[in-house]
């Protein structure tokens, strides 16, 4: 239960769903649980209702000074970051390829890859610093298969995955681990942005037949998040029910 004493976990998208079960699970853990999400307002609500050891921040990944402004205001109260679960992102609507609209497609790789560029760049010299990190971002199974109609999505998480891949590397010869997760879909407010066709093909595609549980996602980045994770970076840990094995 103390596993994370002492240590500050910042939680991107931890106002709701994955983020939010994550930061609860590591806050029980001991560690003071840091929300940022872009509504402030509901990270600041989140915050409050675990009822002590956190904080919310208003935080767009997609813009770099907002995140910096963020892990500043994190570093000003709480005087390091340990942890950091980037879990922020959007789905980005269903459309072909042909027909998929090219702003959209350029905001969702802003959120989903170029705000996992940013949230991994802010925390980084803190944990240099102090000679101890763990990082961990949310993927997904479409960056390794690639979903139909989701273009901007599926190819968004796997730039994820590689730059996850490549900071790990960069950062080996320390005590920084850096890895990821692709996870299959979950119930969260993320199902709001898909067609309902989409939803569909997702369950099909699984064969455990039923969608992720959010405790099931939060209990795997608990322990990619803890000291026990001493040796695994660059890693890509499967969370898809059976649909990818590799």
């Amino acid at each position: 239960m103390a596993e994370f004493q002492g240590q500050v976990a910042v939680v991107t998208g931890g106002a709701q769903g994955i983020g939010h079960a994550v930061a609860e699970r590591l806050r029980v853990g001991g560690a003071w649980a840091v929300l940022w999400d872009i509504d402030g307002d509901l990270a600041a609500d989140a915050a409050r209702a675990f009822g002590g050891n956190a904080m919310g921040l208003q935080a767009d990944v997609s813009d770099w000074a907002s995140v910096a402004a963020a892990r500043d205001a994190t570093l000003r109260r709480t005087g390091r970051i340990d942890i950091l679960v980037n879990s922020a992102g959007v789905a980005g609507g269903n459309a072909t390829v042909e027909d998929y609209p090219v702003d959209v497609f350029a905001d969702t790789v802003a959120v989903n890859l170029i705000g996992t560029f940013h949230t991994n760049k802010a925390v980084v010299p803190a944990m240099r610093a102090q000679g101890y990190g763990r990082i961990v971002n949310i993927a997904s199974v479409a960056g390794k298969e690639g979903n139909p109609n989701a273009s901007a999505y599926s190819a968004s998480k796997a730039g994820v995955i590689g730059l996850t891949k490549s900071l790990g590397k960069e950062l080996a010869g320390e005590d920084i681990a850096v890895n990821c997760v692709t996870p299959a879909a979950a119930r969260t407010r993320i199902f709001d942005q898909m067609s309902q066709e989409h939803i569909d093909y997702m369950l099909s595609k699984i064969p455990r037949g039923r969608f992720l549980e959010l405790g099931e996602a939060a209990a795997m980045i608990e322990w990619l998040c803890s000291r026990g994770n001493s040796f695994t970076t660059g890693g890509v840990f499967d969370l898809s029910g059976g649909r990818a094995t590799y």
